[in-house]
């Protein structure tokens, strides 16, 4: 475990120097200029048709971030899933599958161990239960799931703002409390591209805005989900306190888990933070008899399989009914007026 958190205490000194220009903007700006210029070009050349952007013949949204880090995106696709099965619509999911161990274009399957498909793809069809499929390449992904499930009237994809290949019709940029940080590239700051920069709508699903925007409430759930899918309530496992509570997480921000946790009145008498996507390869789960673990759910769906006792708290995101309504709006135009597939050289979304 110990290289696991030296990778986790890294990853928070770079997210921390994010906030400021202080001697590590210093070190690392002149790499952010060549990364610039580097995505600058890339950027033009799909401007030019030397690279071409392909389309599916339905519309796409983009649910990504402009920040490095976990800013909220998978919590919102799923919640934005949720709620357009819930109108009747027939939804299909596509991601890249960071941390995955395969290569390809596979479909993520209930039993599909999360090392072929990564751990983000793998909670969003446990959680949504609708097609979900993997790929580097985001167009691959949504051509299979068409050849599978051809009655798919949207397409989602989990990330993929900076993925040119793929055209889309609406993107939605999510920012959490760090908003642009220094305002800086990476890796001197913490932006993927410049901002701003056009997109649909951006969502902010912390508690303090750093600009405009639609906000979206993360709480957690009142119980804690086993790997069999039944619960125990949080105010059960803090009046049994058979056992002390670890809680882990292999998150952006795991402390805001861990606050999130004693905010509900758990007492925990261990916390461990590991990096963002840990795969818990190294996971010593003998050390750990006397306590009963609790994480987060993208934690579990990889945890489950060594340690089927931990418990996973669902994270539960509220979208505001006036960014659903503009949504459904907009998407209710694309479905009268269904996209014909394409090849295109420009950036493929919709300006605002």
């Amino acid at each position: 475990m110990g290289s696991a958190q030296q990778r986790s205490t890294l990853q928070r000194w770079f997210i921390s120097g994010w906030r400021h220009r202080g001697l590590q903007f210093c070190l690392l700006w002149p790499i952010s200029l060549l990364f610039g210029t580097l995505a600058a070009l890339r950027r033009s050349l799909y401007r030019l048709g030397l690279f071409q952007t392909g389309r599916v013949p339905l519309p796409v949204i983009v649910v990504g971030n402009v920040i490095a880090g976990g800013s909220g995106k998978t919590p919102v696709v799923i919640a934005l899933v949720q709620h357009l099965v819930s109108q009747g619509v027939r939804v299909g999911v596509i991601s890249r599958g960071h941390g995955r161990h395969t290569q390809g274009c596979r479909e993520v399957l209930p039993s599909s161990p999360v090392s072929d498909v990564g751990d983000e793809p793998a909670l969003i069809q446990r959680a949504t239960a609708v097609p979900v499929f993997v790929a580097a390449r985001r167009l691959e992904a949504a051509q299979a799931l068409l050849v599978h499930y051809p009655q798919t009237q949207v397409i989602i994809s989990d990330d993929g703002l900076q993925h040119l290949g793929l055209a889309r019709d609406l993107e939605i940029c999510v920012f959490d409390d760090r908003g642009i940080g220094n305002g800086n590239l990476l890796p001197a700051g913490p932006l993927r591209e410049p901002w701003p920069r056009a997109v649909d709508w951006v969502l902010h699903t912390g508690l303090q805005p750093a600009f405009a925007g639609f906000r979206a409430q993360r709480t957690l759930a009142p119980y804690a989900v086993r790997a069999d899918n039944s619960r125990i309530t949080l105010e059960q496992l803090t009046k049994e306190r058979t056992k002390p509570l670890l809680a882990l997480a292999a998150i952006a921000k795991p402390e805001d888990f861990f606050a999130m946790l004693r905010a509900q009145g758990l007492v925990l008498a261990r916390t461990i933070a590991l990096p963002d996507h840990d795969d818990f390869a190294n996971w010593p789960d003998s050390d750990h008899a006397a306590y009963t673990i609790i994480c987060t759910e993208k934690d579990a769906v990889k945890l489950w399989h060594k340690q089927p006792d931990a418990l996973a708290v669902p994270l539960i995101l509220t979208l505001e009914p006036d960014f659903l309504a503009q949504v459904d709006a907009r998407l209710s135009a694309l479905l009268t007026n269904p996209t014909q597939p394409t090849l295109s050289s420009g950036h493929g979304h919709k300006t605002s």
